[in-house]
């Protein structure tokens, strides 16, 4: 790795040159990492916000449950061996309910088949594969692969953890990743870049979390959509490099292409304690390259297309949620909304960790805050859950003591996975429906995201007031200004916690193994049994018929958030990511029918028949021969890449889908299924369509990028209504579509 990054810095001075010269202006520090990764400079247009642009990414990375449908692509290619690196890392597949040992040995038993196909296909297909234990992808790409200025796409959206050291790290679909692995370059949007300057560093009980949180606040949910966020001013070098990680991974909360920290001494110190000192030594050589322009932190304003000004040593600790994470509030306001909109104060289980918050430096300051309850008698009023980010973090935060700290206070340690971080959580303490209070040091907290309960509210915050939370019991503590009640009556004020930022005696070495990959594996058979319901080996999809669609009919009319949790329900159906048919049986089953406010269920118009699951109607219409359309309200398919959410719609006949807007990654997953996402030119639109439309999308032979696509709504009365669509379709793209999908089209070069 160390000479393909030399290779890197070396080359990104003339390429940049050129570049420098045709925009006759400095350039940010995303700019330099995309151009220096550009498949053909010389060639690529580079207007932000609409100029598709061709890279070449360093690496790719998958996680187990996009990995299956990713590889089940990859092999259709014809490929004999990828063409990057790339790795497979086992963390979504663990269920947490008892804790570590015990949940790791059911998930062995439970995934065995799923693991021996991903196993046999890395080790085919010149793939390094990280065992189920090992850790959650994130952290073990942190501490291993990222480095300053590289480029690296992974099949999930929080892959841009590794912003937090320098690296332009970007979520995909499976697709995406197929492609790059079988050599071909990946096809982007070039996003607009907000600048988020930073002043001042964190004071007290304020962490890296509480900037996320901020800026989640100001930015939304979909603010970030078709953007990058670089971080830059004198504030950043007071973060932490795992403190910048939290921060730049939960940038997918906002919609944002990816998140970027310039390089400073906080990565390099990283680098060095993970083994990795000729990279910070090489990082060092470059670091003007792996910045941004000086005259960009001097003038920000003429090289951002949007600016937000934060000061670190003002920022009060904040928690958002429920629901959303751009639900956002300073911790002293959460009471008051508490208990105006009448949330459960008894909180009933806290939950430290995940891929955002599982660093040495966050185990730690929660641990300190463990310490000092456990100095007077303290202990968690509540289910209080760790979930260590890798191996390594495991085995050093066991070696120094802050996990005993933890277990002492009640705490139960839980595998190093995603676990309830991504609704691998089987809880036995509530029934589904009941409404009840969570606190999490996670990214995500849409609705049933944890536990698959729709009516448990999940509030995010910082490892430390999580655990102060822990300690507490209830959502209306604020453990800036208030106390505790210890066994002995007197009441105990908890101070601001404090840890170091890396381990002094090193990182403990991991013992969950890494498989290195055969040179050649060309006598390695990819194991998959044709009786198999976890996986499922692909059939090409149809290439499109030349012809216009005709009166489709509408199978569902999304209301409000639709995520791809919505779309696709992870959860027990994690199990069958690997099986497109029987994971097809899940499609819509989270989505609120805004004809009915049910949840999963319509009409099907061809029986006329109400309240059937959308799945079954989606089949009974396939069996007939009768395509249909899918209508979303605003940023459709936010959330996590699963391209599930994609496929299973096209496999289920799906032609077209028209929303407001859509979400990045999950826009792209569609188009690289051969589906239309169609955007309502005039959003409200959306209110034109009723459960009895058929459909029309007429004028395909001439879709062209920036062309309006014309769609007539054929209402039951006999009345006709025409509303202009828009769409996002590159040249190249547009010849997805026709080829029934980019791998269609790939596969035929």
């Amino acid at each position: 790795m160390i000479e393909q990054i030399r290779q890197l810095y070396e080359s990104i001075p003339h390429r940049l040159a050129p570049l420098r010269q045709r925009l006759k202006r400095p350039l940010t520090l995303a700019e330099k990492i995309l151009f220096a990764h550009l498949d053909k400079p010389h060639e690529a247009e580079l207007e932000r916000g609409k100029s598709w642009v061709d890279l070449r990414p360093d690496r790719v990375a998958m996680q187990d449950a996009t990995a299956q449908m990713a590889l089940l692509q990859f092999m259709q290619s014809g490929r004999k061996r990828v063409a990057v690196p790339t790795t497979v890392h086992c963390d979504h597949l663990i269920r947490a309910r008892v804790g570590a040992d015990a949940d790791m040995q059911a998930a062995l038993q439970e995934n065995d088949e799923v693991y021996q196909f991903l196993l046999s296909a890395s080790r085919k297909y010149g793939i390094g594969f990280w065992k189920p234990g090992s850790g959650i992808i994130h952290q073990v790409v942190l501490e291993n692969y990222a480095f300053p200025g590289g480029l690296m796409i992974g099949t999930d959206s929080h892959t841009p953890n590794a912003g937090g050291l320098g690296m332009l790290a970007i979520g995909v679909g499976g697709a995406d990743a197929a492609d790059v692995m079988a050599g071909l370059p990946w096809n982007v949007q070039l996003p607009k870049i907000v600048g988020v300057r930073l002043t001042g560093s964190l004071q007290g009980w304020t962490a890296p979390k509480d900037v996320i949180l901020k800026l989640a606040g100001i930015m939304t949910v979909k603010g970030g959509t078709g953007k990058i966020i670089e971080y830059f001013g004198p504030g950043t070098r007071s973060i932490s490099c795992t403190g910048k990680a939290t921060i730049t991974n939960m940038g997918a909360e906002l919609g944002a292409t990816t998140s970027i920290f310039p390089y400073d001494e906080r990565m390099a110190s990283y680098l060095r304690a993970t083994n990795r000192a000729e990279v910070a030594a090489l990082a060092d050589r470059f670091a003007a390259e792996l910045r941004a322009d000086p005259e960009v932190e001097q003038a920000p304003e003429q090289y951002y297309d949007e600016i937000i000004e934060i000061d670190l040593s003002t920022l009060e600790p904040h928690v958002v949620g429920p629901h959303s994470p751009d639900l956002a509030r300073p911790i002293s306001q959460l009471a008051e909304d508490a208990r105006k909109n009448n949330y459960p104060l008894e909180i009933r289980a806290a939950l430290v960790g995940s891929c955002t918050n599982s660093s040495y430096e966050d185990i730690g300051r929660a641990a300190h805050v463990a310490r000092q309850a456990l100095q007077h008698g303290l202990r968690a009023r509540t289910k209080f859950l760790i979930t260590p980010g890798s191996d390594q973090i495991y085995n050093t935060i066991k070696r120094d003591s802050q996990m005993e700290a933890l277990t002492a206070i009640g705490g139960i340690v839980l595998a190093n996975a995603c676990g309830p971080c991504i609704g691998q959580w089987q809880r036995d303490d509530i029934r589904k429906g009941e409404r009840n209070t969570i606190v999490t040091s996670f990214n995500r907290n849409f609705p049933a995201r944890n536990d698959g309960n729709p009516e448990t509210l999940a509030f995010i915050a910082s490892p430390e007031i999580v655990t102060a939370f822990a300690l507490a019991g209830r959502l209306d503590f604020n453990p800036l200004t208030d106390g505790l009640q210890a066994p002995n009556g007197a009441i105990v004020r908890l101070v601001p916690p404090q840890a170091p930022e890396l381990p002094a005696q090193g990182f403990a070495p991991g013992t969950a193994g890494y498989v290195e990959p055969p040179a050649d594996g060309s006598d390695v058979e990819v194991i998959v049994r044709p009786d198999s319901e976890r996986l499922q080996l692909l059939e090409p999809f149809p290439p499109w018929d030349g012809k216009d669609f005709e009166r489709l009919p509408v199978l569902v009319k999304a209301k409000g958030k639709c995520t791809t949790d919505h779309i696709s329900p992870a959860g027990p159906w994690l199990r069958y990511r690997g099986h497109l048919d029987r994971i097809s049986d899940n499609l819509f089953t989270g989505v609120v029918n805004a004809f009915t406010g049910e949840v999963g269920k319509g009409k099907n118009v061809l029986t006329g028949e109400t309240g059937v699951p959308f799945p079954k109607i989606a089949r009974h219409y396939k069996a007939a021969g009768v395509g249909w359309v899918a209508v979303g309200d605003e940023n459709y398919g936010e959330g996590s890449s699963r391209e599930h959410a994609a496929m299973e719609p096209r496999y289920l006949g799906c032609k077209a889908v028209i929303a407001r807007s859509f979400a990045r990654i999950h826009e792209t997953n569609l188009k690289k299924q051969g589906l239309l996402p169609l955007w309502f030119t005039d959003p409200s639109d959306y209110d034109k369509i009723r459960e009895d439309d058929r459909v029309s999308i007429v004028g395909l032979r001439d879709l062209a990028p920036g062309k309006p696509v014309t769609v007539i709504l054929h209402h039951a009365d006999g009345t006709e209504e025409r509303i202009l669509c828009r769409h996002t379709f590159s040249a190249e793209q547009i010849e997805w579509f026709k080829a029934g999908a980019a791998l269609n089209l790939m596969r035929g070069q």
